[in-house]
């Protein structure tokens, strides 16, 4: 009985560690020029797509009281806005080259990206 115990145990730790790490995957949508992101426990989507050569808008709306998600930063395009609680910040965008970029909290802790095509 023991050794069924620590083998179901097992069996359900694996399933646990594989779907924690590989399970989680980032979905990447169609190329849009208006991107509306949650930022609550990180940035909700956590990955955008935006067609170079045409301005985007991405409004932030911060749910989460943590106050290492008071600032939105994306170093690439100089830009860093405060977002208070429960309220839209618009940031626009003129991306002009292909590529990917970060987007970051102030303290650097929570992350995202922005790919631009």
């Amino acid at each position: 009985m023991d050794k069924l115990i620590v083998t179901l145990l097992g069996i359900s730790s694996i399933g646990f560690i594989y779907w924690f790490f590989f399970g989680k995957k980032d979905e990447v949508g169609s190329p849009a020029t208006t991107w509306n992101i949650i930022v609550e426990g990180g940035y909700k989507p956590s990955t955008i797509t935006v067609p170079h050569d045409k301005p985007a808008t991405l409004t932030f709306t911060r749910k989460d009281p943590n106050s290492c998600l008071e600032e939105i930063v994306l170093p690439d395009f100089k830009i860093k806005k405060f977002l208070p609680l429960n309220k839209q910040v618009t940031v626009t965008l003129s991306p002009t080259k292909p590529g990917t970029y970060d987007i970051h909290c102030g303290m650097n802790m929570y992350h995202g990206k922005i790919l631009i095509v």
